[in-house]
């Protein structure tokens, strides 16, 4: 293959900055319906989710004002990786005006820097996940409920032990 077949195949990278960009909107969409519930249940009395019952609204609420967070932090992993694709390997535009761009803040010099990104949001949702679990079942913990923070906790040493958390901006 010559070098410009190579330079064209790069542009099949669409596809999954198309996709990711469609999975983050909806997730934005779903974000919002959960805080809409949270409203719903906590000034309009809606009945909740069966698994939500032995909490008063005000904890449902709560409830539901986490889960949309995991949502929206996942929606945000998907704008970013989309936009980090996008910049690797689409865009070819390295001028100074690019720091004057609305998303500046998500600069992605390799895919280094992207799985590095991308791994410090996700265990972020993962502690998520683990206080709305908490939130959930506050009545009725069991030590198997560590587990998510061991994971956590193992995940991040082994994020801060391959030096994927070095920041060299």
């Amino acid at each position: 293959m010559s070098k410009k077949a190579f330079h064209y195949f790069r542009f099949i990278s669409w596809i999954a900055i198309i996709c990711s960009m469609v999975g983050s909107a909806l997730l934005f969409i779903i974000g919002a319906s959960k805080t809409y519930t949270a409203i719903e249940v906590f000034l309009l009395g809606a009945v909740p989710s069966a698994e939500l019952q032995h909490l008063d609204s005000a904890d449902i609420a709560i409830s539901y004002i986490v889960k949309s967070l995991d949502t929206f932090l996942v929606a945000l992993v998907l704008f970013i990786f989309a936009h980090g694709i996008y910049t690797l390997f689409i865009k070819s535009d390295n001028s100074p005006q690019a720091e004057n761009q609305p998303l500046s803040w998500i600069k992605t010099p390799n895919i280094g820097h992207l799985k590095n990104k991308l791994t410090e949001v996700i265990i972020v949702i993962l502690f998520v996940k683990f206080l709305e679990l908490v939130l959930i079942n506050f009545n009725q913990l069991s030590w198997e409920i560590l587990l998510l923070p061991a994971s956590i906790l193992l995940l991040s040493l082994g994020v801060k032990l391959l030096a994927l958390g070095q920041h060299n901006e």
